[in-house]
Order: structure tokens, then C-alpha cells, then sequence
């Protein structure tokens, strides 16, 4: 059996309604998925199964929560080792120990390429960063700022297929694997 992390884009559901995640947590059982866990209520799993393709587990799961919940979100799904990575490459530790919640990477399913950084950095405020690690983009917010143009700017239609999670939420996940390998 193999640990890996699943990241919902979106579960709103439309018009003020969420996916709970006992819900979200039975979808995932349906499938055969073992030792199934969430981390809070935007849509996030830990799970066991047998090694199986990263591609074929998204469709799985995105296939399941349509049927469920009568709307396509997409899933990506990482292999814990890949996850444990991911973590580990935070490029920004001292930001991420002060401010968790205002570093953030975008995880993405395909990777993204260097050149797409520069459009990003132009858009970023003073005190905002951005880098790419391993196909996905880490970015630092503003704390002076209360919107920034920068989430807006790292989108779908502009990088493809992705979803962004706090610092603090990728470390959690991370321990949550940790825990059981």
C-alpha cells in the first residue's frame, strides 16, 4: 500500500453549499481507499491504496465526487514520497515560520515552466515573491495588502491545472504522512 494526498480545487458546491467532509471521506472509502483521513474543512485527504498511476487516481476520484455531489472538481493527487518533497523544497522557511498562512504553493498537475514565472513577478507587489520549485509555484502575499493580484494572476486558464495551499496546510499534511510511514 502507498500513502497519498488528494487537493480538491473547489467544493463549493454552489449557492452557500459545501461538501462536509464525513462526506468527502466516505466518497473516498467507496472507492476501496483505505485509512482514509481529511485535514480541514477545503478539501484535502490522506489515503492508502495500492500503487497506482497519479492520473488514474484523479480520474477515480473526480469521476466518484461528480457522481456524489453532482459537480466536476478536480483532484490532484500526489504520492506521499513526491508530498514529503514538496514540503521540503519550501523556498521560503523564514516567511513560512513567521507568516504560514501567507506563503503559499500552487500545486500543479502538469508542470509548469520557468518562462510562465516572469508574468507572475510583474504582478506581485513589493513585498510579494514568487518562485517555481519542481513544476509548481510558491508565492509569498502581503501582509499590508488585502487582496493581492498575484492569486488572481496564478489561474487556471493561465497555468493550467492547480490549486494552492498555505504553508500551514502543507506542513500539516505532511506530518499526517509522516505519521504513518
Amino acid at each position: 500500500m502507498q500513502t497519498y494526498v488528494a487537493l480538491l480545487y473547489s467544493i463549493i458546491l454552489g449557492e452557500g453549499r459545501r461538501v462536509v467532509m464525513s462526506d468527502l471521506k466516505a466518497m473516498a472509502e467507496g472507492l476501496g481507499l483505505k485509512n482514509v483521513r481529511t485535514l480541514v474543512a477545503t478539501g484535502n485527504l490522506v489515503f492508502e491504496a495500492r500503487t497506482a498511476k497519479i492520473s488514474d487516481l484523479e480520474q477515480r476520484l473526480e469521476k466518484a465526487f461528480e457522481e456524489r455531489f453532482g459537480r466536476h472538481v478536480d483532484i490532484l493527487v500526489r504520492g506521499a514520497e513526491d508530498w514529503l518533497k514538496l514540503a521540503a523544497g519550501n523556498p521560503f522557511p523564514a516567511e513560512s515560520a513567521d507568516t504560514g498562512d501567507q506563503v503559499a504553493v500552487r500545486v500543479m498537475r502538469q508542470p509548469v515552466g520557468a518562462d510562465a514565472i516572469p508574468a507572475l513577478q510583474a504582478r506581485a507587489a513589493e513585498d510579494e515573491k514568487v518562485l517555481l520549485v519542481g513544476g509548481d509555484i510558491w508565492l509569498v502575499f502581503s501582509r499590508e495588502r488585502p487582496s493581492s493580484r498575484l492569486l488572481a494572476a496564478a489561474n487556471h486558464k493561465r497555468f493550467g491545472i492547480g490549486t494552492s495551499r498555505n504553508w500551514n496546510t502543507v506542513r500539516r499534511l505532511a506530518e499526517m504522512i509522516g505519521s504513518r510511514q
